[in-house]
């Protein structure tokens, strides 16, 4: 007998066929909309079909072996049969795996752009130079995947560290890659400021995203209030002597949203209220407003020590996140942007997870 997700397969792959056979017909293919509804609905069942035919075509070609070895009396032919097996069935576990991961239901967000935000947290200015180094990781991960990097509004100090920033990245499945950076970034080492030596430990907290789409989220014109001002930088610099600098207060959220990177105000509008509708995206996602304080809290934590999903231990040359307990001895290279492996080892540990909780 099947399993049970090999039959919800099948019944997928039979759908899969038959939407092969409409994309053939001489009717459908003189109606260009209907055509292209269909080729659509195939093309979103199209990988898991596609693997299942391998399987079902594998499992064939197993049973064949099988039937080929009791019948032959050579034994060498029936050696060569039954070494034929054994490969199509370590092939079928691993293609059962596969299946099962194709099946598991999509963060619906995981292909849009995402705005990530950055904030120094416990530590001081020891904190602000942090965040300043993880935004300058980020911006390299982005650039080596060819991710657009949009700056909505920087805070920066006198030391060469930022207080917060805030920025768009763009390309496809862009929350995908970052989504498990939000939580609280714990760093331990010893400050250019310390001068006994003594390792000092600092935290920064990073959230992110998905950006909502405008047909989402309704911001209507009584609940906002829209504020002019003139921008400024660390010790007065970056300053603007025209007022381009724009404040948006959503009133029934409390939420504040600032943008004031561009010399346009127009443009600097435009970042805002895009922050600003990715933010109420995820508050009224979440069913009331002590939930989306919670999701907030489970994002980036308080920002205490205490608090962390990753440790980044200069003195050890280590980076260690404690959600899945992977520590790489890499840190140099991790800050420069090669966080690729940390990444992936997050995303399996999710499908992992969300396979057991299939069982």
């Amino acid at each position: 007998m099947k399993e049970k997700f090999l039959i919800k397969l099948e019944e997928i792959y039979k759908r899969y066929c038959e939407l092969s056979d409409k994309l053939a017909d001489p009717a459908v293919i003189s109606d260009t909309a209907e055509w292209t509804k269909i080729a659509k609905d195939q093309a979103e069942i199209s990988e898991p079909s596609l693997k299942y035919a391998e399987y079902e075509k594998t499992l064939k070609q197993m049973t064949d072996a099988e039937e080929a070895a009791k019948a032959e009396t050579d034994p060498e032919m029936k050696e060569l049969f039954s070494a034929e097996v054994q490969d199509c069935n370590e092939k079928l576990r691993t293609l059962k795996n596969e299946l099962k991961i194709l099946l598991l239901p999509k963060d619906k967000n995981d292909d849009r752009n995402c705005i990530m935000e950055i904030r120094g947290g416990a530590g001081g200015e020891e904190a602000a130079l942090f965040a300043y180094e993880l935004y300058r990781m980020y911006l390299n991960y982005c650039e080596h995947h060819r991710l657009k990097i949009e700056v909505v509004d920087i805070n920066e100090t006198e030391l060469g560290g930022i207080k917060e920033v805030v920025f768009n990245i763009n390309g496809k499945g862009a929350y995908k890659q970052l989504k498990f950076e939000s939580g609280v970034h714990r760093v331990q080492r010893v400050p250019e400021t310390e001068s006994q030596g003594r390792v000092h430990t600092s935290t920064v907290t990073v959230a992110v995203l998905p950006e909502a789409d405008d047909v989402e989220v309704e911001i209507r014109d009584e609940d906002i209030r829209v504020d002019v001002y003139r921008s400024s930088g660390a010790g007065g610099q970056k300053v603007n002597k025209t007022e381009t600098a724009i404040r948006i207060t959503h009133f029934p959220t409390g939420i504040v949203v600032t943008c004031q990177d561009e010399r346009s105000q127009l443009k600097n509008k435009d970042k805002a209220f895009k922050v600003l509708r990715s933010r109420l995206y995820d508050y009224y996602n979440s069913i009331n407003r002590t939930a989306y304080d919670e999701h907030r809290k489970s994002l980036v934590g308080r920002g205490d020590r205490s608090e962390r999903i990753r440790t980044y231990n200069f003195p050890q040359g280590r980076v260690t996140d404690h959600r899945i307990g992977l520590s790489l001895y890499s840190l140099d290279t991790f800050m420069m942007g090669d966080i690729e492996q940390m990444i992936e080892s997050l995303s399996v540990a999710e499908r992992e997870a969300q396979l057991a909780g299939e069982e």
